[in-house]
């Protein structure tokens, strides 16, 4: 006790100092946080700490410690302690290494900054205690040596003269200090239990931080203690298996009964090649000898299980009846003639064959091999529908698999099962998700495929789309041959450009154009209505539209090939028929049910519902104009139509071609303008073309154009240009030119011949080898429009311009094989 006074009696005395005015050098520390009572060795690094200790031992050995903030960079907590420095040593590099004893802990009253050196004036942090200490203080320090004792055995890093030094201390200010300096808390928690002044409260605190860090070790202990026990018993569980294994052997029991024969007889039952049967076997030997936790072990078991799962032998009967075929295949589509007639025609081969196999029996025959069919077409024309009704029409299970933007050959192929996580392709997915070796597999988009660093999924479809070679196709995963014969591939591409030529060599292409207005009109009475009837509730109402409201809707709120557009105009009107329905307390009301709901929309009905129109063919003028002709054009979504201008201006004829124009059509107007150049003589043309530039433009510039097919319609402009006369008014053409007039054939002449129907057009010229496509044309194609077959430019400037224009009379053309289809009247 006469220590403990003379302790408190320098306290007092050294504070007594300290308000005098006594100062300090701040030493400022990161992440650390000294206390009173003990004694630490501290490496100073940091040229602030090198300028406080430099000045502490030019004083007198004594210096401020405080910790710095962590969020704001240079400043100090006011809370640290007053150190004494015991020992000094100055290390090569001007650094130093210090042992610092604390003495009493204080709080910064005010400061002064020189330079790269802080001097602080600080007070005391020390409230005074009884003498003798309270009974109830006497309590409180024993509670924290019990706490403090339980946090070393729970922590394992609180050294032995620690514990000792603090079991036998009896100053409530010297026990709070070593305890606070042994804690392992963050330097947050240490600066509020530095900074409490009252001895007491102090002690609180402690003990509360004290009890908060042993009930965290007592839940990671529980915690530790359930994840052992955890370990325990999965190795517990192998060590029975491994014994249980070794009874049924001693014993002379069939292992056939273990999980192991489950999986081979699983396999037994489909019935796999024998090359199979035995692949899994030797994989099963070695999943027998793996402990069941190894990863080695989950691979092969997915391996195993993929095998059992794919069908080897289970084919689905095909149907024979032709005429229920067709029937399925025209109650779900409109039109679509040719694609119908090849699926009838596979049918009834592939049912002639196996009538030959049945005559046959006991001889090898091979079952006809499926075709691979490509339906290419603009959106919204059905094609993916169509690879549904197929399967159904032959009876078989039906697969999509969706290839648009498919970059990764691994997709197709799969990834080699020694990789994490790896999976058969996409083709043998779908196999295991029909469940039979001859589905329908629809390969959607094919013509999105992209390709990068990882490979080529167009590549990896050379063999699957290879009827020569996919009886053995490889899948990385699976490592064996699988036999994709038999099954029925079909493949949808809005265009075929994209497509490598060995790939596209493979496909039967099958076209699918686009639909003409009569067509879309009874698909929309038929399937449409109907369809958006059922998704919007109104499946029971009496809702019907006119034929005059549904074509108003094609002309003014549609322009496509397909029915997706105007499905979608469909929906709108009836969801907000839907609205009124229910505000008129329609299927609400037990006295209004809905089937008692009746409405017929006319144009004027459809054109409140759907508001302005969105079409209307502001491209075409509806008189006739100089330089002004109206191509057509084939593009992925369907036709259209392609309006050309031309300007004449004086210069030294060149010819510039505007509207975001590709090369070939660039090209193909170089060749209109030179070979009106070498028939000008013939023309009684206003202009001299060696002292006229041309300017070509093509409207809608921000939309991609390109081809040959446009080399007749820049001619026409052209032509009209230097005539000065407008071309007939109404009158729309497609064909190529070349350099000695001849107009030769092009693709794509339905969707043209649509794209003129839209937009009001009522001629049409097309090349003359083109008239048998024509002749395969729908009738209802045919009343819309009339048609002039032609050979040569020649001809077309005769029946646009009539023959005033020529200077010599024309020389007359060939008569047409076609005869009355070179002037199609109706």
């Amino acid at each position: 006790m006469n220590l403990l006074s003379v302790l408190k009696g320098n306290l007092k005395e050294k504070a007594k100092d300290q308000v005098g005015g006594e100062e300090f050098p701040l030493l400022p520390l990161r992440e650390l946080v000294l206390f009173p009572h003990t004694m630490i060795p501290v490496f100073i690094t940091y040229k602030l700490g090198m300028v406080a200790v430099s000045e502490a031992l030019r004083r007198d050995m004594r210096l401020f410690a405080a910790c710095l903030k962590v969020q704001e960079a240079g400043e100090t907590y006011p809370s640290g302690s007053v150190m004494r420095i015991v020992q000094h040593l100055r290390l090569p590099d001007n650094t130093f290494r210090v042992v610092l004893q604390g003495e009493y802990r204080a709080t910064i009253a005010s400061s002064v900054k020189q330079k790269d050196l802080a001097l602080v004036t600080v007070e005391p942090l020390m409230g005074v205690l009884a003498d003798p200490l309270s009974t109830e203080t006497i309590a409180l320090m024993r509670m924290v040596q019990k706490s403090f004792v339980q946090y070393a055995e729970f922590s394992k890093k609180v050294s032995t003269d620690t514990l000792v030094a603090v079991e036998k201390v009896e100053n409530p200010e010297q026990l709070a200090n070593l305890i606070c300096n042994a804690l392992v808390v963050k330097a947050e928690g240490k600066i509020a239990l530095l900074s409490i002044g009252d001895p007491l409260k102090r002690l609180e605190t402690l003990l509360e931080t004290l009890e908060r860090e042993n009930e965290i070790f007592g839940i990671q202990r529980n915690i530790s203690a359930q994840v052992k026990i955890r370990m325990e018993k999965t190795q517990r569980e192998f060590i029975l298996h491994e014994q249980l294994k070794e009874i049924h052997k001693e014993l002379g029991q069939d292992q056939g009964e273990d999980e192991f024969a489950e999986i081979e007889r699983s396999i037994e039952r489909k019935h796999p090649r024998l090359e199979v049967l035995l692949k899994a076997r030797k994989e099963l030997a070695r999943l027998r000898k793996l402990q069941p936790v190894s990863p080695e072990a989950g691979v092969l078991r997915g391996y195993l299980e993929w095998i059992a799962e794919l069908p080897w032998s289970d084919s689905s009967p095909d149907a024979g009846d032709l005429r229920e075929a067709e029937q399925i295949l025209d109650a779900n589509h409109l039109a679509l003639r040719k694609p119908k007639e090849r699926i009838l025609e596979f049918i009834a081969v592939h049912h002639l064959i196996a009538l030959g196999q049945e005559k046959t029996q006991g001889t090898d025959h091979k079952s006809s091999k499926g075709p691979i069919l490509c339906f290419v077409g603009p959106p919204g024309t059905g094609k993916t529908s169509l690879g549904k009704s197929v399967a159904q029409a032959l009876g078989r299970r039906f697969v999509r698999i969706s290839l648009g933007g498919l970059r990764d050959e691994a997709e197709i192929r799969g990834h080699r099962k020694t990789y994490v996580g790896a999976l058969p392709g996409k083709i043998l997915q779908s196999m295991r998700k029909a469940g039979t070796i001859n589905p329908v597999l629809l390969l959607d988009e094919i013509d999105k495929l992209a390709s990068d660093f990882r490979g080529d999924p167009a590549a990896a479809l050379l063999e699957v789309l290879d009827p020569e070679q996919n009886a053995a196709f490889t899948d990385h995963y699976l490592e064996l041959s699988y036999d994709l014969s038999q099954v029925l591939f079909i493949t949808t591409a809005n265009s075929l450009h994209t497509l490598p030529y060995p790939l596209l060599d493979r496909m039967e292409i099958i076209e699918i154009p686009g639909y003409g207005e009569y067509e879309k009109l009874a698909i929309a009475q038929h399937f449409l209505v109907p369809k958006v009837l059922a998704e919007n509730g109104l499946g029971s109402a009496l809702i019907r539209f006119t034929d005059e409201a549904i074509r108003d809707i094609i002309r003014y709120w549609t322009m496509e090939s397909g029915v997706r557009g105007l499905e979608r105009e469909l929906a709108r009107c009836i969801r907000r028929i839907a609205r009124d329905a229910l505000e008129q307390r329609y299927g609400t009301d037990t006295a209004k049910p809905l089937s008692s709901f009746e409405q017929i929309l006319d144009r004027e009905g459809v054109e409140k519902l759907l508001d302005r129109r969105k079409y209307k063919h502001d491209l075409v003028f509806k008189e006739a104009r100089i330089g002004v002709s109206y191509g057509l054009a084939w593009t992925e979504t369907g036709g259209t139509l392609l309006p050309v201008e031309t300007s004449r201006f004086e210069g030294t004829g060149e010819l510039l071609i505007t509207g975001n124009i590709g090369e070939v059509m660039k090209e193909s107007g170089s060749i209109a303008l030179s070979y009106l150049r070498s028939v000008q003589d013939r023309y009684t043309f206003g202009e001299d073309l060696g002292k006229s530039n041309f300017h070509v433009h093509v409207p809608e510039g921000a939309i991609p154009k390109d081809g040959p097919s446009a080399g007749i319609t820049l001619a026409v402009s052209l032509f009209s240009t230097l005539c000065q006369t407008p071309p007939q008014p109404g009158l729309a053409m497609t064909g190529e030119l070349t350099l000695t007039g001849r107009v030769l054939p092009i693709g794509g002449i339905k969707e043209k011949l649509l794209a003129a129907i839209r937009n009001g057009m009522e001629k049409v010229l097309l090349p003359m080898d083109n008239a048998e496509d024509w002749a395969e044309l729908d009738e209802e194609i045919k009343a819309a429009l009339e048609v002039h077959f032609v050979e040569t430019a020649e001809e077309v400037f005769t029946l646009l311009f009539g023959e005033s224009m020529f200077r010599f009379p024309p020389v007359a053309s060939k008569p047409s094989p076609f005869g009355e289809l070179e002037s199609l009247d109706p």
